[in-house]
C-alpha cells in the first residue's frame, strides 16, 4: 500500500451560493383546495431570483444553467449504466455548463463524448472510491474525535477525510488503519463542526410531542418524510398532527411521519415568499449542480452540490451516505426540503456554519427513504 497521502489545509468559511428550476406557484395563505397560480414571468420565479442572488447569475444564465443541469442528469444516468466498472464519477462544470465524466479506460473516452459530456481519464473508478469510503465507515469506531467525516470527491477522484486544524497526521493514520490507499485519500484540515439541526421555530415547522421543532421534507402518500434525528418511531407530531411510523438515525437520517386523513398533501416546496415550487420527481442532481433548500428557520437558500456519499460524525452518532452542499442552514431547518430544478433531492440532516456567514450542510437523499418505507412522492 502506498504511503503517499494528499494533505490539504482548508479553514472552511463557506459562502452562500444558489439553485433553481422551472415554474413557481403562489402558495395559499390558508389550507384550501384552490390550485396555485403560475408565476407569469421567469424574472419573477423565486428560484431563478435566488440563483441570481446567490450565484451571481443573470436571469438568462440561471435559466440556461437549469436547462443544462436537467440534460446532465439524464446523460449521467445513461452513462453510469453503460460504463459500469469503468465509470469514474461525474460532476457538473458550472463554468462550461456541461457534465464531466471520468473513466478509467481510455477506450471509453469517445463513448462519453458521443453522449454529449466532457470525458476525463481518472485512476479510480466510482466503485473503488465508494469501496474506500465504506472501509472508512467500517473503521469509524477507531476514528479520532478530530475527524469530522469523509466523502467521495468526484472532481479530485479521491476520498476526502475532513479533520480539525493541526490533526492531519492523526487522520492520515486512521485512513491507513482502514486500509485506504494513500493515493486514494485526501486529508483536509477544516474548521467544520457539524451538528444536527433541530429545535427552532419556522414557517413550515412541525412540532414533536416531546418537545422540539423540525421541518417537513416532502409530502408522500400517507404523510411526509423528514430527518430521522427529529424523532423515533411512535413520536407524535403537531401542525400537522401525525406519528413517526419509522425512523433511522444514526446510520441514516430519514423518517416517515404518517398524518391524518384530514390533511391535504401537496406536491410543493415552500419558497418563503408566498410562492411554492412544484415537485415532479426525484432524479438525482450531479455534483456541481445548483440546489436549493427550504427550512422553517432560515427559509429559502441555494448553493451547489459538492459531493455525494458523505460520512458525518455527529456527536449523536455517525451517518453515512449523505450529500454535501455549500447551502447554509441553521437549527430547526432539519428535515427540510432540498430540491434541484423540480426534482426532490433530500432532507436536511445537519451541518456547520449559519446563514449569516455561510457554511456546509448535508442532506439525506430522499430516494433512500422512499425505498426503505415503500413510499411514493406526491408530485404535480
Amino acid at each position: 500500500m502506498s504511503s503517499k497521502r494528499r494533505v490539504t489545509v482548508r479553514m472552511t468559511a463557506a459562502a452562500v451560493l444558489a439553485a433553481g428550476t422551472a415554474v413557481a406557484f403562489s402558495l395559499p395563505a390558508t389550507a384550501d383546495t384552490t390550485a396555485p397560480q403560475a408565476t407569469p414571468a421567469a424574472e419573477a420565479d423565486p428560484m431563478l431570483q435566488a440563483m441570481q442572488r446567490d450565484l451571481g447569475l443573470t436571469a438568462a444564465q440561471a435559466e440556461q444553467r437549469l436547462h443544462a443541469e436537467t440534460e446532465a442528469r439524464e446523460v449521467e444516468r445513461s452513462l453510469r449504466g453503460q460504463l459500469r466498472d469503468t465509470f469514474g464519477g461525474s460532476y457538473f462544470d458550472t463554468a462550461q455548463n456541461t457534465l464531466v465524466v471520468g473513466v478509467t479506460d481510455a477506450a471509453a473516452l469517445d463513448e462519453v463524448r458521443g453522449a454529449g459530456a466532457k470525458a476525463v481519464l481518472v485512476d479510480q473508478s466510482a466503485t473503488e472510491l465508494n469501496a474506500a469510503a465504506e472501509r472508512l465507515d467500517d473503521a469509524e469506531s477507531r476514528a479520532p474525535e478530530s475527524v469530522t467525516g469523509w466523502y467521495v470527491d468526484t472532481r479530485d477522484n479521491a476520498v476526502v477525510v475532513t479533520t480539525a486544524p493541526g490533526t492531519a497526521e492523526a487522520a492520515s493514520d486512521f485512513a491507513a488503519s482502514a486500509d485506504v490507499d494513500g493515493d486514494t485519500v485526501e486529508i483536509v484540515e477544516s474548521g467544520e463542526q457539524p451538528e444536527v439541526l433541530m429545535d427552532v421555530v419556522g414557517g413550515n415547522a412541525y412540532y414533536m410531542g416531546g418537545g422540539g421543532r423540525c421541518s417537513v421534507g416532502f409530502a408522500v402518500q400517507g404523510g411526509f418524510v423528514t430527518a430521522g434525528h427529529c424523532g423515533t418511531a411512535g413520536t407524535s407530531t403537531s401542525q400537522p398532527t401525525g406519528t413517526f411510523e419509522g425512523s433511522s438515525f444514526p446510520g441514516d437520517d430519514y423518517a416517515f411521519v404518517a398524518t391524518g386523513s384530514g390533511d391535504t398533501l401537496r406536491p410543493w416546496v415552500n419558497l418563503y415568499d408566498g410562492n411554492a415550487r412544484v415537485v415532479s420527481g426525484s432524479s438525482e442532481a450531479a455534483v456541481g449542480a445548483s440546489i436549493c433548500r427550504s427550512g422553517s428557520t432560515t427559509g429559502w437558500h441555494c448553493g451547489t452540490v459538492e459531493a455525494k456519499n458523505q460520512t458525518v460524525r455527529y456527536a449523536e452518532g455517525t451517518v453515512t451516505g449523505l450529500t454535501r452542499t455549500n447551502v447554509c442552514a441553521e437549527p430547526g431547518d432539519s428535515g427540510g426540503s432540498f430540491i434541484s430544478g423540480n426534482q426532490a433531492q433530500g432532507m436536511t440532516s445537519g451541518g456547520s456554519g449559519n446563514c449569516s456567514t455561510g457554511g456546509t450542510t448535508y442532506f439525506q437523499p430522499v430516494n433512500e427513504a422512499l425505498s426503505a418505507y415503500g413510499l411514493s412522492l406526491i408530485t404535480g
